[in-house]
């Protein structure tokens, strides 16, 4: 015999073999398609947009929602034999606007670790005021 009980907002249902070995008699109904309150992927059937989906992370909202919608729509519509060549202007308005929001828009960890080690090299390589004293006191 099957228990239900409820936990907060997670219902819990234990049930036996005997309840697992009986067919179930539950009855799928078809998906409507012209439901507007059903989810749909990132591009709707009408080609368009979907800006509520949750793949976008919600990019499409906050201080560089515009930015962002600008540049992926450019992108989505882009008619250039290289897709989305077009937009470069939009992109970089758009990580113009990311980069005043570090916090809200941290940079990838290999961007950033390789930014770091660009600055090591460029360290490394460049001569120090204390390294040309010390050679000019050496050929003199």
């Amino acid at each position: 015999m099957a228990y239900c009980r409820q936990e907060g907002k997670d219902r819990i249902i234990f049930v036996t073999k005997e309840d697992h070995e009986t067919p179930s008699n539950a009855e799928l109904v078809a998906d409507d398609p012209n439901d507007p309150y059903e989810e749909h992927g990132l591009i709707l059937p009408s080609g368009d947009i979907n800006w509520n989906c949750p793949c976008l992370g919600g990019m499409a909202s906050g201080p560089c929602g515009e930015q962002f919608k600008s540049a992926f729509s450019c992108f989505h519509y882009s008619t250039a034999d290289v897709k989305g060549s077009d937009c470069v202007d939009q992109f970089r308005a758009m990580q113009e606007c990311m980069q005043k929001y570090p916090d809200l828009y941290p940079q990838d960890e290999e961007e950033e670790e390789e930014e770091g080690k660009t600055a090591e090299r460029v360290e490394e390589t460049a001569p120090t005021d204390t390294t040309t004293t010390k050679e000019e006191e050496g050929s003199s």
